[in-house]
């Protein structure tokens, strides 16, 4: 190299010198302050007491805040300089807290781990006055993300002390705004220096400069001649940054952001505070950096700011304006893709996009997800149909165990349906921006050839507020330095725009698998079952609440769902729903879920309740209940009536009454489905076996399935044992919420204890047995279920369960061979490989689920069901559902308790197409909403397609009377159908997922013709006359 070690050594001291000279203190400070758990506004705290609040003085309770205030005047000799503030009011190792600064009555920024000093003025006046006042969070104790074993008697997340921090120095002083110029240029160019071919002319002619520099600059000298020498030394670097690239130098299009997890290592409550300090420093930055554009993604913590710190909000709304910072990224929040339901998904975009429009006046056109786990292959559908024009992330780089590398950066994303869009990984999401960060940005990029540009998000993440003024200072050196990629400060709709045409980028098919984070799949299991519930509550209440609105004047709009909708989008963020937050966060997400669901239930009852006569409402047929069916297709099911189980067949999308007085109702069957009550048909129980006319299933006294057979054909269904549970020792060796490693597999752990078996209904409409047994720590109860006319086998489940470090799988051995299997993921299927024969097979050992699997051949196929599962497992020929998993950070009593689920085993002779396997799985998560009194019969929608799903009905979002249907295929075939109404339709139109760019639809006697590529989703808007559907 061009310097040997001995000047390396004094350029790297030299260095260190300039950065740590910056601030010369000119006094210290005394702050007053108090304690408190309530958010305040500035002008409530100031209406408290402040008490003194010295250097070490301790402070600070679990959850607790304190407020500070002091203040200056400033010097003499502070005139003409730039003055800043530093303090650490919630000092504690190896962090000084988080803080929001008001100067004056303005926030002004934060300080915090990332950010330590607070400009007051860029050019003091003596004389001048700052009053400044402080809210600083004392934390929650240590934060653990786990990974490796732990002793077995060691607390697992130890609880803070009493007094968790202390008040650290706090003072103001000069910023040595020629030293700091300096020390950017010096690690400019060292970063190249060291970055760069040795033996090139460049690193020789830096190297030189840089020696020369600390030949130049000497911090030992007085104040002036110091600030001269730094001078001096500036000079003699000039000419090394006005080097420029030549004509090949990539391009980088950068903006800052700064990450930030709506709830994560922290509560709800504390990501308000930490968006207001990130908003505060980047107004800031923006007055000083008139090229600088930062990036702020998810309505929700627009509205959080919105709420708690309105004139912050106003500030960002004037900044958006005028397109300094950029509001993009489409969805609500950061949502995760592999868990979240399709209509949640588009309702993501929906609302997050209507947002930007209605608050911001902004088109958001841009899926930003840069730390999501994985990204369903309905995305570009999803994301098609709601206008938007890109995706991008950096996820996929995080591949930290190995794998397959991903080939492509910038790509052409083709999802199940066909449908493609322009996507880009870069490489960080919160970079750095000197030299050698911009040189490692692309020099990890994925794909050497077709590319000469990529993003760069820049800026500290979560709790550090954003970019400082060291990013963009670095910045304006390295626009376009000799050595380091091109820079210009952009936008991510603005780096799409300037991509090659989509047919020339390349291609890659299906999901955007994430080699890691695959315990996310199944971890907090109590919130994906909330967020399931939720959302089938919210189809349910918003497709009866509709129907009413248009059949019995009920009054229901598009904003009656709207907080609702909020609060389950809000609990699919990427932390919260895969099961990788603190305890807080999953107490209060527990609590507003199951509030949400218990509303939206009552919304649902209402509704059908409007549909009873007014002498129903007030006195309801004694024996009489109406029993309604949201499904586009008829259904048998069970219901007990005064007691006693009663088979009904409902219409589709409609109604039918169930009176205690008749023995057997006399509807006719549809499809070969019979409607009645207490005919003796061969559904019996006994002790070890389970039988109607379709299935027969034999147990051993372990409550293992040793025989399942198809009664018609003598199909055995199962190769092995079925309903086994087989649990493993889970210790991921990175993060323990958030993993499961591969050699989980090679730990299995005994469970071997005692089991009782039982019959618990004999039938003839219902026969189950019971099954009770230990399972390690944890104590199970499971109520097989198989009922009259139905292919299911059903295991609803109830699990005291009280593992650490265990994960629990149940398998199913399915007597069919298939190199690969189908896994239902939002709005369709995909297929997975059933072997490990390369890398990318071996690397999908876990995988995720909505509510089935499966494994198929021609003529057989069988199905795992489940109601609030999604992680699973197909090793050859065996289905396995992942249960429960036991992590212990950053919740140290994840899943901890009592856990209720169900999960089924489907089987079915003849091929997929005819199987019902979507509607057995859609039969299992919703239930028939049944009210007590007599509103007859109707059925308001028909297809004639069984393939064929409507899955949304909804009110149209512009306020019209209009009716929005949502509508997929779901098994992988073109298809031509008819939908049919009893509701006196007009006119119909087939729209976007934003419900415009209308196309008019032929309709012919309430009939409507649709044509289905495979997987395609299809938004109709129907409009409706004034006449009234009267149930018959």
């Amino acid at each position: 190299m061009p310097m040997n070690k001995e000047w390396l050594h004094r350029v790297k001291r030299w260095e260190t010198a300039l950065w740590e000279t910056c601030y010369r203190p000119l006094a210290e400070l005394s702050l007053f302050g108090f304690t408190t758990f309530k958010h305040l506004t500035p002008g409530q705290a100031l209406d408290y007491p402040f008490d003194p609040m010295p250097p070490g003085k301790p402070w600070g309770a679990k959850w607790e805040y304190g407020w500070f205030k002091t203040r200056l005047v400033v010097p003499p000799d502070a005139a003409g300089k730039r003055l800043v503030f530093t303090a650490e009011p919630a000092s504690q190792e190896p962090s000084p807290g988080e803080c929001l600064v008001w100067v004056n009555g303005k926030a002004v920024g934060s300080l915090s781990w990332a950010r330590h000093y607070i400009t007051l003025d860029t050019n003091a006046k003596p004389g001048t006055e700052f009053d400044i006042l402080i809210e600083a969070y004392a934390g929650h104790g240590k934060l653990l993300i786990g990974g490796g074993p732990h002793p077995y008697d060691a607390v697992r997340v130890p609880e803070p002390p009493a007094m968790q921090c202390v008040v650290g120095p706090t003072s103001f002083g000069i910023w040595r705004e020629g030293v700091y110029q300096l020390a950017v240029d010096f690690s400019t160019l060292f970063d190249i220096h060291n970055g760069t071919d040795p033996l090139s002319l460049r690193v020789s002619e830096i190297a030189q400069g840089l020696m020369d520099a600390t030949l130049l600059v000497d911090p030992e000298l007085p104040e002036a001649e110091y600030l001269a020498s730094a001078l001096l030394a500036r000079e003699r670097l000039k000419p090394l940054l006005a080097c420029t690239n030549g004509a090949t130098a990539p391009s980088l299009y950068a903006f800052g952001h700064a990450h930030l997890d709506i709830a994560w290592l922290w509560p709800l409550q504390e990501s308000a505070r930490k968006m207001a300090r990130t908003t505060a420093n980047q107004l800031s930055l923006l007055n000083e950096y008139p090229e600088y554009r930062f990036l702020q993604s998810q309505p929700h913590l627009y509205t959080m700011l919105r709420d708690h710190y309105p004139e912050i909000f106003t500030e960002l709304k004037s900044a958006v304006a005028s397109g300094r910072i950029i509001a993009d990224g489409a969805m609500w929040v950061e949502a995760d893709t592999n868990l979240s339901g399709g209509e949640s998904l588009i309702r993501q975009v929906l609302y997050g996009k209507q947002f930007f429009r209605q608050e911001l006046g902004i088109e958001s056109d841009i899926l930003w997800l840069p730390d999501v786990f994985g990204y369903s292959g309905a995305l570009p559908q999803i994301l098609s149909g709601c206008k938007c024009k890109g995706f991008t992330t950096q996820k996929i780089t995080w591949a930290y165990h190995g794998g397959e590398p991903f080939p492509y950066n910038t790509f052409l994303w083709e999802g199940i349906d066909g449908t493609s869009i322009p996507a880009h990984i870069f490489t960080d999401y919160n970079s750095l921006t000197r030299p050698s960060a911009l040189l490692e940005r692309w020099h990890t990029r994925l794909q050497s050839l077709g590319i000469d540009k990529m993003i760069l998000s820049f800026g500290w993440g979560d709790g550090g507020g954003g970019p400082t003024r060291d990013h963009l200072e670095f910045l304006r050196r390295a626009s376009d330095l000799e050595g380091v990629p091109r820079v210009r400060h952009s936008s991510p709709s603005e780096f799409f725009a300037h991509l090659p045409p989509a047919d020339s980028l390349p291609r890659y098919v299906g999901e955007l698998y994430f080699q890691a984070h695959r315990g996310t799949y199944t971890s907090q299991a109590r919130i994906k079952q909330a967020n399931r519930r939720l959302e089938y509550s919210l189809r349910e209440a918003e497709f009866w609440g509709t129907i009413a609105s248009r059949i019995s004047n009920q009054s229901f709009t598009y904003l009656t769902l709207q907080s609702l909708w909020r609060t389950l989008m809000l609990h699919q963020f990427h932390d919260i729903l895969p099961g990788s937050s603190i305890q807080r966060v999953y107490s209060e997400a527990e609590t507003a879920l199951a509030n949400a669901t218990s509303e939206t239930r009552e919304i649902a009852q209402q509704a059908a309740n409007s549909f009873l006569s007014d002498q129903e409402k007030i006195n309801a047929s004694p024996g009489t209940l109406t029993v309604f069916n949201s499904l586009s297709w008829p259904r048998t099911t069970a219901i007990m009536l005064q007691n006693e189980p009663v088979e009904v067949t409902l219409p589709p999308c409609g109604w039918s009454t169930v009176r205690q007085d008749l023995p057997v109702l006399n509807m006719p069957a549809i499809d070969g489905l019979a409607f009645g009550r207490g005919a003796a048909l061969p559904t019996r129980a006994e002790p070890a076996l389970l039988e109607n006319e379709f299935l027969r299933a034999v147990f051993d006294r372990r409550g293992e399935l040793i025989s399942l057979v198809d009664k018609a054909t003598g199909w055995e269904v199962l190769s092995g044992r079925g309903n086994r549970f087989i649990l493993y020792k889970d210790i991921p060796s990175a993060w323990d919420a958030w993993d499961i490693d591969s050699n989980a597999a090679l730990q299995p752990v005994s469970t071997l204890e005692p089991v009782t078996i039982d019959v618990l209904s004999p039938g003839p409409i219902i026969a189950q047995l019971r099954i009770g047994r230990k399972i390690s720590n944890s104590t199970l109860t499971q109520v097989i279920t198989l009922r009259r006319g139905s292919r299911s086998l059903e295991f609803s489940t109830t699990l005291d369960w009280q593992e650490i470090h265990r994960l629990l799988k149940v398998a199913f051995p399915i007597n069919l061979h298939a190199s690969e299997a189908l896994h239902e993921i939002q709005f369709g299927y995909i297929r997975r490989p059933t072997h490990r024969s390369r890398q990318y097979d071996a690397d999908r050992f876990e995988v995720c689920n909505h509510k089935w699997s499966a494994l198929v051949d021609e003529l057989h196929g069988a199905a795992l069901l489940n109601d609030s599962k999604y992680g699973v497992s197909v090793d050859g020929s065996t289905l396995q559902l992942t249960l429960l998993r036991s992590p212990i950070a950053p919740d140290p009593q994840a899943d901890r308790g009592l856990q209720e689920f169900t999960y089924a085993i489907y089987p079915w002779v003849g091929p997929l197409a005819d199987s019902r396997l979507i509607q057995e799985a859609y039969e299992l998560n919703i239930p028939p909403l049944i009210i007590p009194g007599d509103a007859g019969e109707a059925s308001l929608f028909n297809l004639d397609a069984s393939n064929i799903i409507l899955e949304t009905i909804k009110p149209a979002e512009d306020g019209s009377t209009d009716i929005i249907l949502r509508l997929y295929e779901s098994l992988h075939a073109s298809t031509i159908c008819s939908l049919a109404t009893s509701l006196p339709l007009q006119s119909a139109y087939q729209t976007d997922m934003l419900e415009t760019s209308l196309l008019p639809l032929p309709v012919n006697t309430g009939k409507i013709s649709l044509t289905f590529r495979p997987f395609e989703i299809k938004t109709l808007r129907l409009q409706l006359g004034s006449k009234k559907i009267k149930p018959h």
